[in-house]
Parts: structure tokens; sequence; C-alpha cells
């Protein structure tokens, strides 16, 4: 199982449900380059499409071509690409990976359907350098805060931790260059929502509702779009379900895995 993390965090979002996936599944979860505890260099392309050509480099290393993927936020951009890749070498006749099943959480699978922060465009635009080098741990935190559920807020702790993986290897650096990946999303928003229209890759989306980037608008989109939709709707939990009810996400997941399985076996 290969799990994909969100931005500006690292693997460490999986570490609540760790214990309860690593019974079943041998556990594949990368920090992005630019994120956690990869290496973070200033003078670097970053990309979705890279960020996916590394994830695959990294799969062939382990040896395990077939997979299933847990994906979350920047993540959930990352394994649509991969998803699209998946369906161009299915149709080609090419051998490639056998992707068993995409589950997403709260993520901006269609640019139409999501609302970032007020922080994150301001990353995003002329003056991102100067507004990364004004991050501090308590803007952080509170930003943070704003797309967490109100009864699930993150704890001191939990603000700290994030904040020193942010930081780690000068991270904060390189935000206004990986977030340009808002862009990559409306440059192929077409590519991507078809990917998801096309595949026949079971797929289940378990979203926080009172996510106010990707939540309640993005259950809506999804609907709309995707063909014999499969969606857990999570109220009163925010942008991080895996980390705000992972008890509840983990339950929702198992249940589609069975169902993968079920799929596989006929």
């Amino acid at each position: 199982m290969v799990l994909l993390h969100g931005f500006p965090t690292s693997s460490w979002d999986w570490s609540k449900m760790w214990g309860a996936l690593s019974g079943n599944y041998r556990l594949l979860a990368p920090d992005f380059i630019g994120f956690g505890f990869s290496d973070k260099p200033v003078d670097y392309a970053y990309s979705i499409s890279d960020q996916a050509d590394l994830v695959e480099d990294l799969i062939s290393e382990v040896g395990k071509m077939k997979f299933h993927l847990l994906v979350h936020d920047y993540g959930v951009s990352v394994a649509q690409e991969l998803i699209a890749r998946y369906n161009e070498k299915k149709a080609a006749g090419k051998k490639w990976f056998e992707i068993h099943s995409v589950c997403f959480l709260n993520g901006g699978l269609f640019p139409g359907a999501y609302r970032p922060l007020f922080i994150q465009k301001v990353l995003s635009g002329s003056f991102g350098n100067l507004a990364a080098a004004m991050m501090n741990k308590f803007l952080f935190g509170r930003n943070l805060g704003k797309i967490f559920g109100a009864a699930t807020q993150p704890s001191p702790q939990d603000v700290e931790d994030f904040w020193n993986i942010v930081c780690h290897h000068h991270g904060t650096r390189v935000i206004p260059k990986i977030i340009h990946y808002m862009y990559e999303r409306t440059i192929n928003a077409t590519r991507w929502t078809n990917a998801l229209k096309q595949t026949t890759i079971p797929l289940r989306l378990i979203n926080g509702l009172d996510d106010p980037i990707s939540g309640k608008l993005m259950v809506e989109k999804y609907k709309e779009i995707i063909p014999n939709t499969d969606v857990v709707e999570l109220s009163g939990i925010g942008h991080y379900p895996q980390w705000e009810a992972p008890e509840v996400v983990f339950e929702a997941y198992c249940t589609f895995l069975k169902r993968c399985n079920h799929i596989e076996s006929l």
C-alpha cells in the first residue's frame, strides 16, 4: 500500500493510522521531495509530474508492482497523474504497475470546486518568497486550525510537530516553488478528470465535509462527474480526516478494500 501525503506536511500525516494499516499490508509512505525529511533543494523544478516520476522510481526499487493507493491533498494530484499513466499504458497494451485501488481523502480533485486559503494564494503569488520568510509557528497553527473541524482541532503538540517537519532542511524556503501545484491542477484539469472518468480502477472518496478548501463542494462535484460514485462523507471533520478521525477513516477504508478484493477475485 502506497500512502501519499499532502501540502505542506509529510508522511507523518499517516502516523495515527499506521499501526492499523500495517497489520495487513506492507506500507510505503515517502516524503515527497521538498517535504518532510526529504531533500528540499531551492534550485529545483518542483512539479506533480516529477513527483509521480519519483514515486514510480521508488516503487520500482521496492520491487512490488501491485499496490493500493491511499492519498491526501497534494498526494491526490500525484495519484491522478499516476492513474492517467496507468490508463494510457493499459490502453496501449504496455506492461506497467497494477494499481488495485485508489482511495482519496480531501484534496483538489477538480479546480472549480477547490477553495484555497488566503495564505495559499499569497504564497503562490509574486510576494510568495516574502510571505514564506515571514511564516512562523503561530501563523502556521492558526491557518491549520482553519481547515480542521471545530471539535477536532490540532493540539499545541500537533502544531509543534507539524511545524518542525515543515521547517526541517529549511523547508519554508521552497514552499513558494512547491505551491505552484495549484496552477498545475488547472493546466491538467481535463487530463486528470478524464483519467478518473475512464479508469477501471476502483475509486473511493472519504471526505471531511467541514473542510473549507475541498469539503462539501468537492463532494458535490465528485458525485456530478464520476460514474458509479463511491463517497463516504464525514460530518464535523475537516481537511485532515486521517488525523482528525483515524478510526472512522480506517473502518471506511477497510470496507472499500474488502470490496476491491472481491472485484479482483471475480
